[in-house]
């Protein structure tokens, strides 16, 4: 039998902590709310629930594709008409789950062909896996979604296999054909991540987006930084969970064993809009592990 998680159960819960945290972000995100509140009250229902975020939620707006969190000083609002991508993990002692959809503050629909191209890439890509498949016919089926809406896919953002706190596990499954390798095997565990945009179709590097991980065990030289690592292992996590300031320093002090993430910016300054579930690679086709976005 291929190898499935010996706690299957335990993904699909974390799967279902990270889909109604999705969507209360979403429905937080108005005009006039504090992206820190928002951030922190998504957060807070992950741990409320009994899981554990698998990285801080992601609130990027308008051409910020992804990567964005607020620092512990943010005070802005979201606008309307604001295009936010929602981006939340939850994990149960490892098991990872990884969701996202994107909502324009305020309920208009001067975005509305954005938001359902990446949906619909979803659902494409969603539909073609199965064990065997080459990752280039799920890329395929994303793209040809997104362009059907005469959009473009983010060439250079990519859906990605997971393992036991491992969010990006080394498979990528790129959102065009002709840049991945490979195929995908029965019992894996994947996120399908489409990113549409009106502008270039590739991003670049913006401005810190307050989020880092550990390369590496920092070892017990430093206490401070023993806890921060015994608390999030290699798993990205905000700046703002660094509570007391010795931690804060601890960070500080330890830039070399720190990676850190920058906001991804759409290239041309085109909006981008996201949808993403995890699944399971089942032995007939996919078991979509996260709950549904909107049609």
């Amino acid at each position: 039998m291929p190898p499935y998680p010996d706690d299957l159960p335990r993904w699909r819960e974390a799967a279902r902590i990270a889909s109604r945290a999705r969507d209360l972000g979403v429905k937080l995100v108005v005009p006039g709310a504090r992206r820190r509140d928002v951030a922190d009250a998504i957060e807070a229902f992950v741990r409320d629930a009994g899981a554990e975020p698998a990285f801080p939620a992601n609130l990027s707006r308008n051409d910020e594709a992804a990567h964005y969190t607020p620092s512990p000083d943010d005070t802005a609002v979201f606008d309307a008409g604001d295009l936010v991508k929602v981006d939340v993990g939850a994990h149960l002692e490892g098991a990872i789950a990884d969701t996202a959809d994107t909502v324009e503050a305020g309920g208009g629909h001067r975005h509305e062909n954005l938001i359902r191209a990446a949906r619909d890439g979803l659902r494409a890509g969603i539909q073609v896996v199965r064990p065997g498949v080459s990752i280039d016919e799920v890329s395929r089926a994303i793209a040809g979604a997104i362009r059907a809406r005469g959009l473009k896919p983010v060439v250079d953002l990519t859906g990605h296999s997971i393992e036991r706190y491992l969010l990006h596990a080394g498979k990528s499954i790129p959102n065009v054909p002709g840049h991945g390798d490979g195929s995908l095997n029965e019992g894996e565990i994947i996120a399908i991540e489409p990113f549409a945009t009106n502008g270039a179709g590739s991003i670049r590097n913006g401005e810190f987006g307050n989020i880092v991980r550990f390369r590496r065990d920092p070892g017990s030289a430093d206490p401070a930084l023993a806890r921060l690592y015994g608390r999030f292992r290699t798993l990205p996590f905000a700046v703002r969970w660094a509570d007391a300031p010795e931690e804060r320093e601890a960070l500080r002090r330890a830039r070399h064993t720190l990676q850190s993430y920058p906001v991804f910016v759409e290239r041309g300054r085109g909006l981008v809009a996201q949808a993403e579930h995890t699944v399971l690679v089942g032995p007939t086709g996919a078991e979509v592990l996260s709950a549904p976005i909107p049609g």
